[in-house]
């Protein structure tokens, strides 16, 4: 079983750029496709992007295509989400989650973190 914990979100201003990590523990983060979601006030969480378990392969929803970068490095245990030119509809908590398989279901992820949040001033 993994364990993940994200951190980095804070308050930025419009057009601005932040860092999310996300750190793994237990089961070894390479043996996992990696998974951003989001849940923006009154609305239901919601799929970023994901990662494959090597690195080589990454997929991004429409939303925020062009916007975000995908990374991780496996010697660290860590996945990270680069969000650049940020609006305020980006405003929510993101979390990452692992799954077996290549998919962007919510449903197929586990080993939910608290969340980390990212609030975006206009």
């Amino acid at each position: 079983q993994v364990q993940l914990v994200e951190s980095g979100g804070g308050l930025v201003q419009a057009g601005g750029s932040l860092r999310l990590s996300c750190a793994a523990s237990g089961r070894t983060a390479s043996t996992y496709n990696m998974g951003w979601f989001r849940q923006a006030p009154g609305k239901e969480r919601e799929f970023v992007g994901r990662i494959y378990r090597t690195g080589d392969n990454t997929d991004y929803a429409d939303s925020v295509k062009g916007g975000i970068t995908i990374s991780r490095d496996n010697a660290k245990n860590t996945v990270y989400l680069h969000m650049n030119s940020l609006k305020f509809v980006d405003t929510a908590i993101y979390y990452c989650a692992a799954a077996h398989m290549w998919n962007r279901l919510e449903a197929r992820y586990f080993g939910w973190g608290q969340g980390t949040q990212v609030a975006v001033s206009s």
